[in-house]
């Protein structure tokens, strides 16, 4: 008996609730390969950018980092080009723009994670569901050939115990990576704002020097 048949078996003794709990461990399965390929901090935080806000010293430097920006989509690059295209607003209303954008970024920076937290709670429930069911096909078979017949028992008895090993894997393992990638998500948006701030003061300090510049004349 080859490896698909054993797995196959195995899934059939869970019963029904095996069905549901397929579905979750494959949605759960696809968030996590989703969140493992857009939650790369290299892919997020591009060096070209945070070198182009460090290096940002006059207004002649802006129309190029807004150029360079343009080039690339995410989080980073887009609230630095937000950033920059939106120079001439007031510090405060500036800080508001950024804000509203940044929420929107977090929200697509976090998406699927609500998706993996639900399966988390819900997969050892399913399981638990299970066993009730395997349990009470139990005390059906021994009220009908009583205790004697382990074999008329096994069956709900597997029942019973699959479902709750295979609904607190998938549990454990979505809460794992529920965790690694709101926490990964969470220092992403710390890193982003340590630059935005870094950016808006050079902005403000440009537009500083270019009133008193025009106050020279």
């Amino acid at each position: 008996m080859n490896a698909f048949e054993q797995s196959w078996q195995f899934f059939q003794k869970g019963g029904i609730m095996m069905i549901p709990l397929a579905i979750a461990s494959v949605w759960a399965l696809a968030i996590i390969l989703e969140r493992l390929l857009h939650l790369r901090r290299r892919k997020i935080m591009l060096p070209q950018i945070s070198n182009t806000i460090e290096s940002l010293k006059e207004a002649g430097d802006i129309p190029l980092a807004i150029s360079l920006c343009q080039k690339y989509s995410g989080p980073f690059a887009n609230l630095t080009r937000l950033t920059l295209e939106q120079r001439h607003l007031s510090k405060e209303d500036l800080k508001e723009v950024i804000e509203e954008q940044g929420r929107q970024e977090v929200h697509a920076l976090q998406s699927g994670l609500g998706a993996l937290e639900t399966i988390a709670g819900v997969s050892p429930l399913l399981g638990l569901l299970g066993t009730v069911i395997g349990m009470i096909k139990v005390f059906n078979v021994i009220s009908k050939v009583g205790v004697g017949q382990a074999s008329a028992l096994s069956a709900g008895i597997s029942e019973a115990l699959i479902t709750t090993v295979f609904g607190l894997s998938i549990g454990v393992t979505a809460l794992i990576f529920y965790n690694y990638f709101y926490h990964k998500a969470e220092d992403i948006v710390l890193e982003i704002e340590k630059y935005t701030g870094e950016l808006v003061r050079k902005i403000v300090a440009i537009e500083k020097k270019i009133t008193a510049d025009a106050a020279e004349f």
